[in-house]
C-alpha cells in the first residue's frame, strides 16, 4: 500500500497527472455515451470553474486555463469527428500551431460551462477551429478562440483527409476574422523570417 502511495505522489510530482485523466474521460465519455459527428458538427464538452483554475485574485478562470480546456476540447472533436483517427492511420500527428482568444467576460469561479468546438476551414497542413466557451448559467459567449492545427509527419494534403473521413464535403467559405487572423499570422511569420 506504502509502495501504491509513493508511485501515485512521484507521478503527481513530476506529471501532470489530472491533465491525462482529464483527457482519457473526456474520450473515454464521448466513446461510450455520444455519437459519432460530422466534420462541421459542433462538439461540445463541459467544465466547472474550481479552485485549481482560478487566477492570482481569487475569483475567475485565469488565462491559461483556458488553453488547456482548449486542448480537452480538440481531443473530444477529432475522435467523435474521425479525423485524428485518420490522420494517425496514415502515420501524421496534429500540434497547435496557433492560437488566438477573446475573452468577453471572465467565468467566476465555480460557474459551469460548456465549450464548443467546430471546423471553419482548412489549408494543405491546417485545420482551424472555432471553440466558444459559453457560462451554462446565463448562455452567455464568455470567450471565442480560433485554434489552428498543423498536421505532421504527412505528405498529402488536408482536403485528402476530410475526403476520406467525409467524401463530398466542400471546403468552406473564408469567413472575415479568421482571414484577418491569418494575414497576421503571415505578417509575424515573415518579419521572424527576416530576424533569423
Amino acid at each position: 500500500m506504502v509502495c501504491w502511495i509513493a508511485i501515485l505522489l512521484v507521478l503527481y510530482i513530476f506529471f501532470d497527472v489530472n491533465y491525462f485523466l482529464r483527457i482519457l474521460l473526456t474520450v473515454g465519455w464521448g466513446r461510450l455515451f455520444q455519437k459519432k459527428t460530422k466534420i462541421f458538427d459542433s462538439t461540445c464538452i463541459y467544465g466547472i470553474c474550481t479552485t485549481q483554475d482560478i487566477d492570482l485574485v481569487l475569483r475567475h478562470m485565469n488565462n491559461a486555463r483556458y488553453l488547456r480546456e482548449l486542448d480537452f476540447a480538440r481531443f473530444h472533436y477529432y475522435d467523435r469527428s474521425g479525423i485524428y483517427g485518420e490522420v494517425m492511420r496514415r502515420g501524421g500527428g496534429a500540434v497547435q500551431g496557433a492560437s488566438s482568444t477573446r475573452y468577453r467576460r471572465a467565468l467566476g469561479i465555480l460557474t459551469p460551462y460548456k465549450v464548443t468546438t467546430k471546423l471553419i476551414y482548412w489549408e494543405d497542413k491546417h485545420f482551424y477551429l472555432e471553440h466558444e466557451f459559453i457560462s451554462l448559467t446565463d448562455n452567455f459567449i464568455r470567450a471565442v478562440a480560433l485554434s489552428k492545427q498543423t498536421v505532421t509527419g504527412l505528405e498529402v494534403p488536408v482536403s485528402e483527409i476530410i475526403a476520406k473521413v467525409e467524401p463530398g464535403v466542400q471546403r468552406p467559405e473564408l469567413n472575415p476574422d479568421l482571414k484577418l487572423w491569418m494575414e497576421s499570422m503571415d505578417e509575424s511569420s515573415k518579419k521572424l523570417k527576416k530576424r533569423n
